[in-house]
Order: structure tokens, then sequence, then C-alpha cells
């Protein structure tokens, strides 16, 4: 087999011609890269007049525009909050008059609760007064007890009168009963201490006294009350009545 005169995998050095060559090559194609920029014409031309300024146009219609759409946006918010605030300011006053009215209900009625707190103390006081003040049991006695709540109920009659009338009707004993006249006739006799038929002592009795017909200070009150309402007053009454 022939021997092989190239070493595998191992490059010959350059001289300085093949060094020489190689540049030339290099600057050939350089050239012809050069040459193909250059125009179809084959000439430049360099000048050095500036290109000609070109005119803009422009309007101020559109600045106009935009700073009336800016300006609206700024009155358009402005507006906004002040109705916002408006609103806001509104609502505090009505809150505040809210308050003051609540506080002043709330004041009335603590007044109104102290004047029915001392009205009824002052009840509570005088009806412990009554109480404690007491009649005798006799014709004296309930004279004056009745005469204490005819006053009370704004009816007249004096202790004369009323003692004048019990004596000629009954002689002053409670439980006397006249069964001979018309109204015994009639079936509704005349009872108690001034002789009062029932229906006139139903009709006319007070509050507050018994509803006992023969009781002494109910028959009294409930017959100067029909005397007052009749005859002005149990004063006015002589005879029967």
């Amino acid at each position: 087999m022939p021997k092989n005169i190239f070493t595998r995998d191992r490059s010959l050095p350059l001289n300085r011609t093949h060094k020489i060559a190689i540049a030339g090559v290099g600057a050939l194609g350089a050239a012809a890269v050069a040459f193909t920029a250059v125009p179809a014409s084959g000439q430049t031309t360099t000048t050095s007049e500036a290109a000609p300024t070109a005119k803009v146009a422009y309007s101020t219609q559109q600045i106009q525009d935009v700073q009336a759409g800016v300006t609206g946006q700024l009155a358009s918010a402005s507006q906004k909050v002040a109705a916002i605030e408006a609103k806001q300011e509104a609502a505090a006053k009505k809150e505040t008059a809210a308050k003051k009215e609540t506080a002043a209900k709330k004041a009335a009625a603590k007044k109104a609760a102290a004047k029915r707190e001392a009205k009824q103390s002052t009840s509570r006081s005088a009806a412990r007064t009554e109480v404690k003040k007491s009649y005798p049991n006799n014709l004296d006695g309930w004279i004056r007890e009745a005469r204490a709540i005819m006053k009370k109920h704004g009816i007249p009659g004096s202790y004369e009168g009323i003692h004048r009338n019990i004596m000629r009707e009954s002689s002053g004993n409670p439980m006397a009963i006249n069964d001979w006249d018309i109204n015994a006739i009639n079936g509704i006799p005349s009872k108690g201490l001034l002789q009062v038929i029932p229906p006139t002592f139903e009709a006319y009795h007070v509050a507050g006294t018994s509803k006992n017909i023969y009781d002494p200070v109910a028959n009294i009150v409930a017959a100067c009350n029909y005397a007052a309402d009749k005859y002005g007053t149990m004063d006015n009454v002589d005879s029967a009545y």
C-alpha cells in the first residue's frame, strides 16, 4: 500500500505569499460591495443646501374644544361636589333638628311625669289626711263629714239647713222609713235621714260614698245633691221635697 503523504488533521503553515494573496482577495470583495451600492447612473451628488422646512398646519379650534371640555368637566364635578355637600348639610341639619325635637319631647315627658308625681303625692297626702281625720258617729259627725264631701264636689248646703231638714224628715234616725205616703203606696218608700226614695238616691248618688241608702253620710250627700239641682240648695227646702 502506498504511504499517505498528508498528515491527518494537520494544517500547513501560511507563508508571506499566501497572506498577501488572501488580503488582495478581501480588498477586491470590499470594492465589489461598494460598487454595487452606487446608483445605476453611476453618479453621486453631494450638496450642502438644507432641505426646505415643511410648513405645519394647525388649528386653535381643537385647543379651544379641549379647553372647553376640561372646563365643562370641572364645572360638572364642582356641581356634583356642591350637591353632595348640600345633601350632607341638609342631612346634618335634619339630624340636629330631630335630636333637638327628641330632647324636647324627653324634657317635656320628664316634666309631665314630675308634675304627675307631685300631684299624686299631694293626692296621697290629702288622702292620708282625710283618713286620719275622723268624725264622731252621731248626727253632728254625719253632717260635718257629708259637708266635707259636698265641698269637694261643689254641692251647696249649710250645716243649719241640713240639720233643720233632717229633724223634720226623720228626727235624726238614719233607719227611718215612711210607709204611709204616696211613695210608699207606689212601692218606693222614702228612707234615711232625709227621707230619699231609692230612684232619687241612685240618680243623685255621689261617687266615693256608700251605695247603701241607709248610710247617713251617703243619704245626706245624695239628698243635698238632689236639692241643689231642684231648689238651688238644701237651705231653700222647708217642707217635703
